[in-house]
């Protein structure tokens, strides 16, 4: 089914949560009743970002704190020593009990994942929706029916490409004729199977690599090698002084008499799955205490309807291509389960491309053990995991980076990452992003000035419009138009979502 928007413009004047300005933030969102995964992959890749079924997109010259994508790259990633602390404190928790109550520097304030504020509550709260999901997915498949018919009175060889865009778009499948890319595609530009830079650790790594290859070649370097890529098997002991991997660092063997127990289950979020259907309850008293004790929410401000609302909800078709994580791609809830209990869930989207994080909340109560970090390098090796069987799926979008909002900041720390240009659309080092970024908040970071936004909308004449049950282009639609309004919303809507998702998304109008 292909995705379906309601574009509801531009909010301007409103509460910033993160400079708590009371009219500065500006932002440009849209209802998306369904939303494929490939179409919600092209929107972050130009900026935009989910909070339950509202997509939105910061109007970045304009609002108070502008807020830029990040992603990380997993591939290269090397924990930095807080960030090994961390993962060492968790461990002597579970093989001995040992608490740390000291803070530690390099600690978020929040969680790692995207708080949206209370401005951002209310304003979805008070949308017009235009139409339920249920009535639009019935006139929806009318609709497409009724187009299909029209394409078998064309010629032959048209019919025959738009089947096909059809079948790839409802199998989940990629498709070259209706795939367009804004951000470079994993595997090009830099290798990212080196390091970001070359140690002598490194060097003395490879040397043993070479060493053990000569040695035992089909033997002990295949376990050497095989270390860290299935979480579920405990690397080999060596006696060599190679640094230890993320995966070394997490799943380091524990003793059988460890004092607790961790277990990380990834949920997906549908209330049809038996396991997220049973551990709701829990999950949302968790919610609850957290939003109680870090964001000092009040009771009515974290209720079941909210809870479900941002983060039970999602726009997102769950799909299980054949080429795909074994998982298949859409929303999941990732529990983390202490002796039975859960203690944390990480709310994550799984893409073509990468694992994209919405939202933590945990226990209050396990702070000490900094698990909006321990979860964000947990989210990292997993999506390590799941490149080795989906090579494409190679990074990791930790919602966004406002250099001008301390408590934001330490998203940087996540090394090698990249912002996304807000002009652009391009990738680009975040070491050449901060030096501009400490001058003014708002940074155009492709350096070449004759640089344009390549996806940007060329002709929204294309654009496909829902409007009275049938699917027709824009320059159909237009003509049924009076209001001048109407052009100018659909143009704002094609120049933010781009070409190509301009022409596969359906824009809701009534």
């Amino acid at each position: 089914m292909a995705s379906v928007v309601e574009y509801k413009g531009l909010k301007a004047g409103y509460h910033c949560g993160y400079c708590d300005s009371r009219e500065g933030k500006a932002s440009c969102g849209m209802w998306a009743h369904s939303m494929t995964v490939q179409d919600y992959q092209d929107l972050i890749d130009r900026g935009w970002r989910r909070s339950g079924k509202y997509v939105y997109k910061p109007v970045m010259n304009q609002t108070c704190c502008p807020q830029y994508t990040i992603r990380c790259r997993p591939l290269q990633f090397q924990p930095s020593k807080s960030h090994k602390k961390v993962l060492k404190k968790m461990l002597k928790f579970l093989a001995k009990g040992e608490i740390f109550r000291r803070n530690c520097e390099d600690e978020p304030m929040d969680s790692t994942m995207e708080d949206t504020v209370a401005g951002d509550f209310a304003l979805i709260n008070k949308l017009d929706i235009k139409c339920d999901l249920k009535t639009l997915s019935s006139d929806l498949k009318e609709s497409l029916e009724s187009e299909e018919k029209k394409k078998e009175k064309s010629s032959k060889r048209e019919e025959s490409h738009s089947q096909a865009i059809e079948e790839k778009l409802g199998s989940g499948e990629p498709s070259h004729s209706i795939k367009v890319h804004m951000a470079p595609k994993p595997g090009k530009g830099a290798d990212l199977s080196k390091p970001p830079c070359r140690k002598a650790k490194e060097i003395r790594k490879e040397r043993k690599m070479l060493k053990l290859m000569q040695q035992n070649p089909a033997g002990e370097f295949e376990g050497f090698q095989a270390q860290g890529q299935a979480p579920s098997a405990f690397p080999p002991k060596t006696k060599s002084n190679h640094p230890k991997s993320l995966e070394d660092l997490i799943f380091e063997s524990l003793p059988e008499n460890a004092s607790h127990k961790l277990e990380v289950r990834l949920v997906p979020v549908s209330f049809e799955d038996p396991e997220f259907k049973s551990s709701f309850s829990q999950s949302f008293s968790l919610y609850v205490k957290y939003q109680m004790a870090i964001h000092q929410d009040p009771p009515d401000e974290c209720g079941k309807t909210e809870f479900t609302r941002f983060l039970c909800s999602s726009p997102l078709e769950a799909e299980n291509p054949p080429n795909g994580p074994e998982c298949g791609y859409g929303s999941f809830h990732q529990q983390y389960w202490l002796d039975g209990k859960i203690i944390a869930v990480g709310v994550i989207d799984i893409l073509p491309y990468c694992v994209s994080s919405v939202y933590l909340y945990y226990d209050p109560d396990y702070s000490f053990l900094s698990l909006g970090v321990y979860s964000a390098l947990r989210e990292i090796a997993f999506t390590r995991q799941l490149h080795e069987k989906t090579s494409q799926l190679s990074y990791y979008y930790m919602g966004f980076y406002i250099h001008s909002c301390p408590k934001m900041k330490y998203k940087g720390q996540y090394r090698p990452s990249d912002l996304l240009c807000p002009e652009t659309y391009v990738w680009v080092p975040i070491e050449q992003c901060l030096p501009p970024l400490e001058n003014t908040r708002y940074c155009r970071f492709n350096q070449d000035p004759e640089a344009v936004d390549q996806g940007r909308s060329k002709e929204p004449d294309r654009v496909r419009v829902f409007y009275k049950k049938a699917i027709m282009p824009y320059g159909v639609y237009k003509k049924y138009q009076k209001d001048p309004s109407e052009e100018a919303a659909v143009l704002q809507y094609a120049s933010l979502v781009g070409q190509a998702c301009s022409e596969r998304m359906l824009l809701f109008r009534s």
